[in-house]
């Protein structure tokens, strides 16, 4: 039996195995598709906003990524269309080089003019490759070809059956099988929502005059995109919903989607592949249920414009993996879950309101250009910018609303600080590597902790480092989540405490 069987192996759940594994537990990824089938989920680019990229930096995953959007975009150059004024995917393509998106609100560009913004773009079979890559060096299991066709619960495990038969055992699953979740209907989570009142349509085909086409966010009947991949171009229609999501497409079906948002006659010549979707918003009433657990789609799903679910998805893995994993391993008690659901459950809610506000911002008509457009105007002011650009890239988020120390609950603050064993001066963020925590005394710039700091967190010690602040940063002590959130602040003698809630009672010495 292992310790946690993950349902889904696309990135979240990649990333989820990664946490896992890093944290000590066993996790095992059982993926369904195989091949050609998850390059079809593939189409069109991923974004990765300044909380993702922050939060793969903390295991070393941001620069490999990096470097594969880099090669990307200069396989693709040479492909690059020449800018036309409408053409808003070159506009984007520019400012990401120049390192100043921060997403964007409804196609509104959120712009950072310092040039260092933090915001990735690539597909998502690429991010795929190098998060298996990463699971795969750290001896992650992942069966391919493997549907889950049912999940039960039993008083000490999770059984999950095959649609080969077979059954595989785990004291924990998670569900990270996407919108249509086999786990979270087997399971009976609540998911209610809102129906669909959109159909987007992303494909894979040849025009017969492909310069007769650009990318428009106000067509008369919707929105229009050619993406960076060359071949590949999305609709949107406002037409409240797909009435087939499965059936094949066909260039006729995605010729007529054109003409409909353009006015064009455009001729789709073939198409190679494509798929639908929706605004359908869904949101599950908890992410735990016992030993069964959601993350990403499973848990939550809503438009796509504003490209906020993956890296919804991605924080909902790096928050619970190193919960999951000290649950799973007997270190810590079942409740330190009840914290997962507390702590994204909000933050998927803001995200699936901001994102249902941004369908309604596209809809075509000229109340909405008036909307628009005074939007546009609010976005000019810094402090409405900053507050729309970190609801898009992530960084408003905070687990702790409402705490006397602002530090709670927040992204770890770039401290410098310097480790035992260690040469030279780190950040906190470059300190989390190995999955463990961090307590950090921020009240001295040398020497090695003292005054029983080392004493209190011996029994913690296989689950958190100490460390000192590099040069002083106020009085007392921060302790530092494996996910980079701070958890506590305070003085020495309430660490023990603070560590035994945040990561279990401390080991016999």
């Amino acid at each position: 039996m292992t310790d946690v069987i993950i349902v889904g192996g696309g990135p979240v759940g990649l990333l989820l195995a990664c946490e896992l594994k890093l944290g000590g537990a066993e996790p095992l990824v059982l993926e369904a598709a195989t091949g050609e089938e998850r390059r079809t989920r593939s189409l069109g680019l991923r974004s990765l906003n300044a909380r993702s990229v922050q939060s793969l930096a903390l295991r070393g995953l941001a620069a490999p990524v990096a470097e594969a959007q880099w090669a990307m975009l200069g396989e693709l150059r040479g492909e690059r269309r020449e800018p036309a004024g409408a053409d808003v995917v070159a506009l984007m393509v520019e400012v990401l080089e120049k390192g100043m998106v921060r997403g964007h609100f409804a196609g509104l560009p959120l712009l950072d003019e310092s040039g260092s913004a933090e915001y990735l773009m690539l597909r998502q079979d690429r991010l795929e490759a190098i998060l298996a890559e990463r699971a795969a060096a750290m001896g992650v299991r992942i069966l391919a070809g493997s549907e889950v066709t049912d999940v039960v619960q039993e008083e000490s495990c999770v059984v999950a059956t095959l649609a080969d038969g077979r059954t595989v055992r785990g004291s924990y699953l998670v569900g990270c099988d996407g919108g249509r979740s086999v786990v979270r209907k087997r399971s009976g989570f609540a998911f209610e929502g809102t129906p669909p009142t959109m159909t987007g349509r992303t494909a894979v085909a040849e025009l017969a005059d492909p310069e007769a086409l650009s990318s428009s966010l106000r067509s008369p009947g919707g929105l229009v995109n050619l993406s960076l991949v060359p071949g590949e171009i999305a609709t949107i229609e406002f037409d409240g919903g797909p009435d087939e999501r499965d059936a094949p497409m066909t260039a006729a079906e995605l010729q007529a989607s054109i003409r409909r948002v353009t006015g064009l006659d455009v001729v789709v010549d073939r198409l190679v592949t494509g798929i639908r979707y929706s605004d359908n918003t869904r949101h599950a009433e908890t992410y735990v249920k016992g030993r069964v657990l959601l993350a990403g789609d499973a848990a939550h799903v809503h438009s796509p414009i504003g490209g906020q679910g993956l890296n919804l998805g991605l924080q909902d893995a790096v928050g619970l993996g190193w919960r999951l994993a000290l649950v799973a391993r007997g270190l810590a008690p079942a409740g330190l879950l009840d914290g997962y659901t507390a702590e994204r459950h909000p933050v998927a809610a803001r995200v699936l309101r901001n994102t249902k506000a941004q369908v309604a911002l596209m809809r075509p008509g000229a109340q909405v250009d008036a909307l628009r457009e005074v939007l546009s105007e609010a976005l000019n002011l810094p402090e409405t910018r900053e507050h729309f650009a970190g609801m898009a890239d992530g960084t408003e988020t905070n687990y702790a609303p409402g705490s006397p120390d602002p530090r709670v609950g927040r992204f770890a603050p770039a401290v410098e600080v310097r480790v035992p064993g260690v040469e030279g001066t780190r950040t906190l963020a470059t300190s989390l590597e190995d999955g463990r925590g961090l307590v950090v005394d921020l009240s001295d710039g040398a020497g090695s902790p003292g005054d029983g700091l080392e004493a209190v967190a011996a029994g913690h010690r296989d689950r958190v480092r100490i460390a000192r602040a590099a040069v002083p940063a106020g009085t007392g002590v921060l302790l530092v989540r494996p996910d980079g959130y701070v958890a506590w602040t305070g003085e020495r003698d309430g660490l023990g405490d603070a560590l035994t809630t945040w990561f279990g009672p401390p080991a016999a010495q």
